[in-house]
C-alpha cells in the first residue's frame, strides 16, 4: 500500500483524531502528523491527555500545560527541518479543563456551588468518560475559538473502544440521572427527625443509603444534582455538536494498532464501531512493525560474525547470528499474517505500517523519520 494514500486521505482535514488500545504509539504517531501539516505551512496544535513528557520531549518542550506553547522556528532549524507553517502543543488538564467548561457554561449564580462541591471534584476526575468527553469538548473549542488549519487530537488510553465513543452518553447519563433526583429529593427536606417522615419507597431507599454514607453526604448530593441539573441541556447541546463536528468532513479518524493479535482485534472492533457511528476513518497505521531482515549467505554471515564475535569468525558465532536472523524473519511473518487479516476486516480503509524503530523517537528528527514511513 502507497503510504501517500494517508497523505492524500487527510488532505482537506481540519481535525484528525488519533484513537486505540494504550501502548501502540498514538501520543507519537500524534506529533509526527501534526510535525509533517506543520512543514507544509499549516499552523497546528497537537493535543494530548499522556501524563507522561514524551510528547513534551519529542517536541523539544521543557514541558505542556492547557495552554498551546509553540515549537519555536529554533527547534526547527537546529533538526534540519523546514518550517514553513506551525506547529503548537498542549496537554489537557482534566480539572482544569472542567473547571473551565463549568465557568464558561453554569449560570452564574450557580457556578461556585457546583466548583466548590466535593462531588464535583470526583466528577471533574473520576467518572468514568469524563476524560473522553472533555478531550471532545476541546476540539469544538480550537475549532471555533482558535485559528488552526488543522487539530490533531491524542486521545486516552482505552481498554475498550466503547470508552471513547461512549464517553458523552456516560456524562450526559449522570448529568439528566432524573431518577437519582427523585431518590434523593427527600434528603433535601429532611431534617435530623425527618427521615421517618418519608414514604415507603422513597423512604426505605434514603433510610438504608443514609446508613451508609451519613444524611448529611446524601444531603450534599442530592443538592450537588439539583444544582447541576439545569445545565444538562448545555451538556446536552455541546455533546451533539461534538458528534456533529467528529462526523463531519472535515475530521478524520487514525486507528493506531500493533500487530500484536490481542491489539489487532481491539482495532479491528473499533473500526467496526467508529463505521457504524458514521465516523470518517482516513487510515489504520499498524505501527511497530517487526523487518524482515535481509537474507544473509555465508559471506554475509562471515561479515557479521567477524563484527560482533571474532576474525575470523567461528562457526558457533555464525549459527548464533543464522538463528537470530531465522527468529527474527518468524517475528516479521507473524506481523505480517495479522496485519493482513486487519487488512482484511478493515477494507476498504487503507491499512499502512510503521517498522519497529531502530531506538526510541524521542525529538524532531525522529519524528520526521517516522514521517517518511508514514506518508512517504
Amino acid at each position: 500500500m502507497s503510504q501517500g494514500v494517508l497523505e492524500q486521505a487527510l488532505t482537506g482535514k481540519r481535525i484528525v483524531v488519533c484513537v486505540g488500545s494504550g501502548g501502540v504509539g498514538k501520543t507519537t504517531l500524534s506529533a509526527a502528523i501534526a510535525l509533517k501539516a506543520a512543514s507544509q505551512g499549516k499552523k497546528v496544535v497537537v493535543c494530548t491527555i499522556d501524563p507522561a513528557r514524551r510528547l513534551a520531549n519529542s517536541l523539544g518542550l521543557v514541558e505542556l500545560g492547557n495552554v498551546e506553547a509553540r515549537v519555536s522556528p529554533e527547534k526547527f532549524a537546529a533538526a534540519g527541518l523546514p518550517e514553513k507553517g506551525e506547529l503548537w502543543a498542549m496537554m489537557l488538564d482534566l480539572k482544569r479543563s472542567w473547571d473551565d467548561l463549568i465557568i464558561r457554561n453554569a449560570p452564574a449564580e450557580r457556578r461556585d456551588a457546583i466548583l466548590n462541591s466535593r462531588f464535583y471534584q470526583q466528577l471533574s476526575s473520576a467518572l468514568a468518560g469524563s476524560q473522553e468527553y472533555v478531550a471532545m469538548e476541546k476540539i469544538v473549542e480550537l475549532r471555533r475559538n482558535r485559528d488552526y488549519d488543522l487539530v490533531v487530537l491524542d486521545t486516552p488510553p482505552t481498554a475498550h473502544a466503547l470508552d471513547f465513543l461512549d464517553a458523552p452518553n456516560r456524562v450526559l447519563d449522570f448529568f439528566g440521572n432524573e431518577k437519582a433526583r427523585w431518590l434523593l429529593a427527600p434528603a433535601l427536606k429532611a431534617g435530623e427527625v425527618g427521615l421517618r417522615m418519608f414514604n415507603l419507597t422513597g423512604g426505605y431507599f434514603v433510610k438504608t443509603l443514609s446508613k451508609l454514607t451519613g444524611l448529611e453526604l446524601l444531603q450534599e448530593l442530592a443538592e450537588f444534582l439539583s444544582t447541576l441539573a439545569p445545565m444538562y441541556e448545555v451538556f446536552k447541546e455541546r455533546a451533539a455538536a461534538v458528534k456533529a463536528l467528529l462526523a463531519s468532513s472535515e475530521c478524520a479518524f487514525v486507528l493506531v494498532s500493533s500487530a500484536n493479535p490481542l491489539t489487532v482485534d481491539e482495532a479491528a472492533y473499533f473500526h467496526t464501531l467508529l463505521i457504524q457511528d458514521g465516523m470518517p476513518v482516513a487510515a489504520v497505521i499498524a505501527n511497530r512493525v517487526n523487518p524482515l531482515p535481509p537474507e544473509a549467505g555465508e559471506g554475509e554471515l562471515d561479515r557479521l560474525a567477524s563484527a560482533i564475535a571474532t576474525d575470523p569468525p567461528s562457526d558457533a558465532a555464525r549459527e548464533r547470528i543464522a538463528a537470530s536472523l531465522e527468529e527474527l524473519r518468524l517475528l516479521a511473518q507473524v506481523d505480517r499474517r495479522q496485519i493482513a487479516r486487519l487488512a482484511e476486516t478493515c477494507a476498504p480503509t487503507p491499512v499502512l505500517q510503521v517498522p519497529r524503530m531502530e531506538s526510541d523517537v524521542y525529538d524532531l528528527a525522529g519524528l520526521w523519520a517516522l514521517d517518511g514511513h508514514l506518508f512517504g
